[in-house]
C-alpha cells in the first residue's frame, strides 16, 4: 500500500490486473490504495470499512458485478465516487455503468498518468470518460429518438416491403386504401423521410422492421 493523499479501493477480479494497477499508483501519485477486492460483494465490505474518497472498479466481476456494486456504492456510501476500469467500451456496457451512477469511465488501456488525474478528478467530483467513451456517448445522444412502429404500421411497411401498391396493401389487410395512406403519412413522419422505398430501408436499418 501507498502513503498518504485520497483513498482509494481497488476491485478487480483479476489478481495480476489488480496488482499491476496497485503498483502504478504505488509512489508520487498523492494516492493511497486502502484496499483490494476481487468481487463486488467484498468492494462493499471495503468501502464500509475505509470510507475510501473513489472507488476504482472493473464491470466484470464474480458475486456481485461492476453495475450492481457501482449501485451499490452510490446509494449506501454515496461520499465514495465510483471510477470504472475496465476493457468493455460497448454502447450497452457504457450506458449501464453511467446509469448506475459511476462518476467516470476508463479504459485498461489508460496510461497511469491519465488514470492518476483521471483520480483525482473524481474525487473533486468531476466527471471523467476516456476518449473513446466520450465518442461513443456522444454519437449515442446524436442519434435519433427510437420511435416504435404500431403493430399495423409494421404491417403495412413490411407489404411495402413486399412491392405492393397502396390498393394492394389494402386488399391484403383489409383496410380501406385511403387508411393505407394515413399510415403511410404517419410512417413517414416517424421515420423522417419523404418516399415508401427510404421509410423501408430506415425501418430495417434501426431495427424497427424485420424481413425473413
Amino acid at each position: 500500500m501507498s502513503g498518504g493523499g485520497l483513498r482509494i479501493v481497488v476491485v478487480d477480479d483479476h489478481t495480476v490486473m489488480r496488482a499491476g494497477v496497485v503498483a502504478l499508483l504505488s509512489a508520487g501519485s498523492g494516492i493511497e490504495v486502502v484496499g483490494e477486492a476481487g468481487d463486488g460483494r467484498a468492494a462493499l465490505d471495503l468501502v464500509e470499512r475505509y470510507d475510501p474518497d473513489v472507488a476504482l472498479v472493473d464491470l466484470r466481476m464474480p458475486v456481485l458485478d461492476g453495475v450492481a456494486t457501482t449501485t451499490e456504492i452510490v446509494a449506501r456510501f454515496p461520499r465514495t465516487r465510483v471510477l470504472i476500469l475496465t476493457t468493455y467500451d460497448t454502447d450497452a456496457e457504457i450506458e449501464r455503468g453511467v446509469e448506475a451512477g459511476a462518476i467516470g469511465y476508463l479504459l485498461k488501456d489508460t496510461t497511469r498518468e491519465q488514470l492518476v488525474d483521471a483520480i483525482h478528478a473524481a474525487a473533486r467530483g468531476e466527471t471523467v470518460l476516456a476518449p473513446r467513451v466520450a465518442e461513443r456517448l456522444v454519437a449515442r445522444m446524436r442519434q435519433p429518438v427510437q420511435v416504435p412502429l404500431t403493430a399495423r404500421e409494421a404491417d403495412v411497411l413490411n407489404a411495402v416491403a413486399d412491392g405492393l401498391t397502396n390498393a394492394e396493401i389494402g386488399r391484403r389487410l383489409v383496410i380501406a386504401e385511403a387508411t393505407v395512406k394515413t399510415h403511410l403519412l404517419r410512417l413517414f413522419a416517424k421515420l423522417d423521410v419523404n418516399d415508401r422505398t427510404r421509410a423501408v430501408v430506415v425501418a430495417m436499418e434501426r431495427g424497427l422492421l424485420r424481413r425473413p
